[in-house]
């Protein structure tokens, strides 16, 4: 049981931050003019379409209603930074840059449109057995759950009992859920991030918890 005040009753305010849990909001980039079409992975110059930048303020008018934010974080990469954009300029923070949130480095398969790859023998084994696999000169899902996992202990010491906002990328998002769920790695490709929804992980002390997974403002039954 974690230490806490006796003297201050349930729900007083006066927990230790060490007795709170850290709040992790972790948002997809918004859409993009190669979204669905093809892998863009990190090449730089990609930025919001028109419906991303809406994407982008809609999100930042949802999370400023979320008083007690620490901390905005963002992939390097243009679409992440220009998603975190708004609510950056309407909670007046700055927005602190991490590489170990940023995109899959996809290798060979940067660039290549979707429909190609999908005919690769290769994409069965993404789908299936990612634990296993590597993209041709470029990264493995493993490399990427321990980046990601390094991102999720520094927020927890950096920002103990406090809530943070990162906007990432799909597949490290899928990532660090399917950690916190205690799934397999193998298994996270059964999880859909859209673009510009919200998932919420808190790191309690004794226990981890998902609160919300891919929450948008609009439902779709399609995958992205």
């Amino acid at each position: 049981m974690a230490n806490q005040d006796s003297s201050a009753p349930a729900g007083s305010g006066n927990e230790k931050p060490r007795d709170k849990p850290t709040v992790l909001l972790l948002v997809r980039h918004g859409n993009t003019a190669t979204t669905g079409k093809i892998l863009p992975g990190r090449s730089p110059g990609l930025n919001l379409s028109e419906e991303g930048i809406k994407q982008a303020e809609s999100v930042a008018e949802r999370l400023e209603k979320t008083k007690t934010i620490a901390a905005i974080y963002a992939s390097p990469l243009e679409r992440a930074q220009q998603t975190a954009a708004p609510l950056s300029s309407r909670l007046g923070m700055e927005i602190e840059t991490s590489d170990l949130i940023l995109e899959c480095d996809f290798g060979d398969w940067t660039g290549k449109e979707l429909k190609e790859l999908y005919k690769l023998p290769e994409w069965n084994q993404v789908q299936r057995s990612p634990s296993n696999f590597r993209f041709p000169n470029g990264e493995s899902f493993v490399d990427m759950g321990a980046r990601t996992s390094r991102f999720a202990e520094m927020v927890q010491l950096k920002h103990p009992g406090e809530t943070v906002v990162a906007f990432s990328h799909a597949d490290p998002i899928k990532i660090l859920l399917c950690s916190a769920l205690g799934m397999h790695l193998d298994m996270f490709q059964r999880l859909t991030i859209a673009t510009c929804s919200v998932s919420v992980i808190s790191y309690a002390p004794l226990v981890t918890q998902v609160l919300v997974s891919n929450w948008q403002t609009e439902f779709s039954t399609k995958a992205p």
